[in-house]
């Protein structure tokens, strides 16, 4: 199969019509409750002081994800994976394999979260500088975290809330927030959400499809090929986007949508001549920048 027939293949047409109702015979609903007051214990109060010491000490060039916000204090802590360590050239943070989000570790293993102490005290002992540095911030407890076993919830605890684990520093929008503002971690599965700080600042990762909903699609080609189909990446649950898109992977093809779609005039809307009615040719001679991270997702 050519590279042509797998497009066709798998294209989605531009306009999606809403299925009609459907329903259960056994219903289900889901309660809203309060929240139960959540405190922050010692551990993540000490791994925050010192994160934000860290983060004075950043370049803002070198910050992991995104600008450093207006004021210290808007900094979320994400509970992600957070390796801390300093090496010659400064503090950087590297992702753990899985990071322990606070509500997950009532679910957590001892012995596979041991799994993930090791693989941080394998990460910094490459690092040597970094135990010294941390116990100068006053976090003097980073050599016993690293060092100590875990096999209790109490050890599961201080390791979740610990400067290893809970300190992925996000802005609140990246942290959590929703489409069509700002797409966030804990709603947006990552291997595409990750996209977003790497991505070209005037290539639109998010878009608005044909039904209203918000999806992401990525580039079928590279930059300056003149292509302008896109590829489906993600699109909410249920909707026939993503019927589409779960036959196409079902089936080892892309789901692709054409230059003229909606969703690729949005997602090359900054690269194109305004007014244009595809995304496929040349680039624009004047370019406007993007507004980042999934802010302004309609098309011009």
């Amino acid at each position: 199969m050519t590279r042509a027939d797998t497009v066709a293949a798998a294209r989605i047409p531009d306009t999606i019509q809403p299925g009609g109702i459907e329903s259960e015979n056994h219903p289900w609903r889901i309660r809203l409750v309060k929240h139960p007051e959540r405190f922050e214990s010692s551990f993540f109060q000490a791994a925050k002081r010192t994160a934000h010491k860290i983060l004075d000490e950043i370049d803002d060039a070198d910050l992991p994800y995104g600008p450093r916000p207006v004021a210290p204090a808007h900094w979320e802590m994400h509970h992600g994976g957070s390796l801390w360590v300093k090496t010659t050239s400064g503090w950087r943070m590297y992702r753990a394999r899985a990071g322990i989000e606070w509500s997950m570790q009532f679910c957590a293993e001892p012995s596979k979260i041991d799994r993930l102490r090791q693989d941080a005290a394998t990460l910094v002992a490459g690092f040597p500088e970094t135990l010294p540095a941390l116990a100068e911030l006053g976090y003097e407890e980073a050599g016993e975290l690293l060092r100590t076993p875990i096999t209790d919830a109490d050890g599961v605890e201080a390791w979740t809330d610990s400067l290893f684990n809970a300190c992925v520093p996000m802005s609140r929008g990246d942290h959590q927030g929703i489409l069509p503002k700002v797409p966030g971690e804990h709603h947006y599965p990552w291997p595409v959400k990750g996209a977003d700080f790497f991505r070209y600042d005037d290539f639109q990762l998010w878009v608005t499809l044909p039904d209203g909903t918000h999806g992401a699609v990525a580039p079928v080609d590279r930059r300056g090929s003149g292509d302008g189909h896109v590829r489906l990446v993600l699109a909410p649950e249920g909707s026939r986007a993503a019927d589409a898109l779960a036959e196409a992977q079902d089936r080892g093809l892309m789901a692709v949508l054409p230059p003229n779609s909606s969703a690729a005039l949005q997602a090359f809307a900054h690269q194109i001549e305004s007014g244009q009615r595809t995304a496929s040719g040349p680039p624009a001679t004047r370019r406007a920048h993007a507004h980042g991270n999934g802010r302004g997702l309609r098309a011009r």
